[in-house]
């Protein structure tokens, strides 16, 4: 999609999503804003003045959506932001994607908010996200059953079990397909590792490995993750609608393989049955929260990192490698490709009341944008942050507010470890095999 076409569907999608005058009330900090405040708390000293961030709304229902984006597509990404940084500081007002935003370039202003409770702040998304992903989904619900979810997830995902079974898939599906690379035609490398990225997520999730069930999931997945920017009208025709009919699809493939599993482990004790997969983990839970449906849509979304972020991460991994052959210590590479690459330029969280982090003052009902591709890019926290350098994290700790390429908090990526593994075995493959 080109620059144009693309700048006309965010405007668009603003103005036929965004009630007019419907965030006046929001675009000025509450009367609770002026009270004192320390990190989450209200406080009696009255000589303490938290600051409201300076900024700019932009223009009256789209904001400054349009040269944010615009920006995007641009020779410097970092150029709004940059730009603002300079005029108003690291934590600036802004309006973008159809409300009234804090951004942060802060890495301590950021590292709160990621690690803060439910109680304080709520995951945002696009409404066209929210719709896609059901209220159900482990990118929206909060409290015990996210904390549930996520831990019992999380934790499958770095098993030695579940990455051994990784290495061996990863080492087949990359020999199968680098068997067939020839000499004389070009290789898209984002293409092959988001086939083989899928595979390995799959049978990591819910145990589909190959055949007609595969390919049955992949045909719908593409119909699925192709609605995720688009125009929030749901109507037979729209784009939105022919994605939810494929998710609804996916969802009844995924809830008979629950069904399967389940009547295939009835003459079994549930607790002498191994876990193969994510889906037998969450069926061994005894949470009655976790019902069968919310277990098969969230597999569906949770496989939307093997079609985005990992093949992302693997071909920029292979850019700066080739640009930097010397650079053999591959877990700096991806290291220093998660840095630049920034596979994940942000975060949106919604303030549920006024908070004050480092002095500013974000308002209830307003969004906060934890812009981490300007940290990651900020000579403070980088020498010479656009030059690739993986030698770097030889000394420098990862364990820092000014590196979070998969988040932070009780959000942070349940399967950073996976996405790691899986490029440093792409890149094994690629560095011993071809030159």
């Amino acid at each position: 999609m080109d620059t144009i076409s693309s700048l006309f569907l965010f405007s668009f999608f603003l103005f036929v999503t965004t009630i007019i005058f419907d965030k006046i009330k929001g675009l000025r900090p509450s009367s609770a804003s002026k009270k004192k405040f320390t990190d989450h708390h209200v406080i009696t000293d009255h000589s303490h003045r938290p600051k409201f961030p300076q900024g700019s709304l932009g223009w009256p229902v789209l904001g400054e959506t349009i040269e944010f984006v615009s920006s995007a597509y641009s020779d410097h990404p970092e150029s709004f932001m940059d730009k603002r940084r300079l005029m108003y500081g690291r934590v600036f007002k802004s309006h973008i994607f159809g409300t009234a935003t804090i951004v942060s370039t802060d890495a301590e202003v950021n590292k709160a908010v990621l690690q803060s409770d439910s109680t304080t702040f709520v995951p945002f998304y696009p409404k066209t996200v929210r719709e896609l992903m059901g209220k159900s989904s482990i990118l929206l619900i909060n409290g015990s059953l996210h904390r549930r979810f996520h831990g019992l997830v999380g934790s499958f995902l770095k098993s030695p079990l579940l990455k051994a079974q990784i290495v061996r898939d990863m080492h087949k599906y990359l020999s199968e397909s680098m068997d067939l690379w020839s000499e004389d035609q070009p290789v898209f490398l984002q293409d092959v590792s988001k086939t083989v990225a899928f595979k390995v997520l799959a049978k990591a999730l819910i145990s589909v490995e190959k055949g007609e069930e595969l390919e049955e999931l992949k045909e719908e997945f593409e119909k699925f993750i192709s609605g995720l920017m688009s125009l929030p009208i749901n109507f037979p025709g729209t784009q939105l609608h022919r994605s939810l009919q494929a998710k609804k699809k996916m969802v009844k493939q995924v809830e008979k393989i629950i069904e399967g599993k389940i009547k295939g482990a009835e003459d079994k004790e549930k607790d002498g049955v191994i876990a193969k997969d994510v889906v037998d983990v969450l069926l061994k839970d005894s949470s009655e929260n976790l019902t069968h449906n919310l277990i098969a849509s969230n597999m569906i979304d949770m496989m939307i990192p093997g079609h985005d972020s990992v093949p992302v991460l693997i071909t920029l991994a292979v850019k700066f490698l080739s640009d930097s052959p010397s650079a053999l210590h591959f877990l700096t590479v991806i290291t220093e490709t998660l840095r630049m690459g920034n596979v994940i330029t942000g975060v949106m969280r919604k303030a549920l009341k006024d908070v004050e982090i480092k002095g500013y003052v974000i308002p209830k009902g307003w969004c906060f944008f934890a812009y981490l591709r300007s940290v990651h890019l900020d000579k403070l926290y980088y020498d010479s942050p656009y030059k690739f350098n993986p030698w770097r994290w030889q000394e420098k700790d990862m364990n820092t507010s000014s590196f979070s390429p998969f988040g932070g908090g009780q959000r942070l990526c349940p399967g950073l470890d996976l996405a790691r593994l899986e490029a440093s075995i792409f890149l094994h493959h690629l560095v011993t095999r071809f030159r």
